[in-house]
């Protein structure tokens, strides 16, 4: 009974010796975690370039899937936080169109169709929204490699068809992005710039109806772009404010 009672004490002690080292491996490694989480870099900065493709709405145009072209540009990027960041683009196209693809009867071009051939240049400002913090995870915790966002802004576009013209835009809409490694970012984005002019296509007022109204009988044009930015500008360790969600 003596022996038997001591295998009992010592089965029991070895058990809460395993219990008692399992807690502290546990621990550690929440510790090592947290530590790696804090002592990994964050940059302030993005800079990349992307390709896609570039359609204009207008007199000539309703649909948004129709007279894609082909687009390049460059970004620059200012990451306020995890959330937040501030986007600066200059994207170029060459928009083509013909009246004689169009459905709608227009006076003036009933009897003589016009082709349009405009060299764009379009800049722009805007602020993006992500839905999750944006990051590995170890450079900020709590952050996620995928996210989708928002972004609104306003910038320039300039546009040379029959002449030059110059004008406002508006660009809204929404993409993905999607960290590929520690410091190279991928990114998916469709928007929508509402330009302040009508001649993107050559045309103005086809209808011979004057109208007021910065954005009122506007020319538009959509972008859809994927884009690749490297980051850099390592941010300050020891600075939180702008750490926190």
């Amino acid at each position: 009974m003596g022996m038997r009672r001591a295998r009992s004490h010592n089965r029991s002690a070895a058990k809460r010796w395993l219990l008692c080292v399992a807690v502290v491996v546990v621990c550690c490694s929440c510790l090592v975690t947290s530590v790696q989480a804090q002592t990994e870099p964050e940059y302030k900065m993005e800079v990349g370039a992307g390709a896609g493709l570039m359609n204009y709405l207008g007199d000539l145009n309703r649909s948004p899937l129709k007279g894609l072209k082909p687009m390049g540009g460059l970004v620059l990027k200012y990451k306020m936080n995890p959330r937040m960041a501030w986007s600066v683009g200059l994207n170029y196209s060459q928009l083509k169109g013909s009246s004689s693809d169009v459905t709608t009867w227009y006076p003036d071009l009933a009897e003589q169709p016009v082709d349009f051939k405009t060299n764009v240049v379009n800049f722009d400002v805007r602020y993006e929204y992500n839905f999750w913090p944006f990051g590995t995870g170890r450079e900020y915790r709590g952050a996620q490699p995928l996210t989708p966002f928002i972004a609104l802004g306003a910038g320039l576009v300039f546009a040379k068809c029959n002449d030059s013209q110059a004008g406002l835009q508006v660009p809204i809409g929404l993409g993905v992005k999607y960290k590929l490694k520690q410091r190279l970012n991928l990114t998916a984005e469709w928007m929508m710039h509402i330009s302040s002019f009508d001649h993107l296509d050559g045309l103005k007022d086809p209808y011979g109806i004057k109208s007021s109204g910065l954005f009122k009988n506007t020319d538009c044009f959509g972008t859809l772009q994927v884009s690749i930015t490297y980051e850099f500008m390592e941010r300050c360790r020891t600075c939180h404010n702008d750490r926190e969600d």
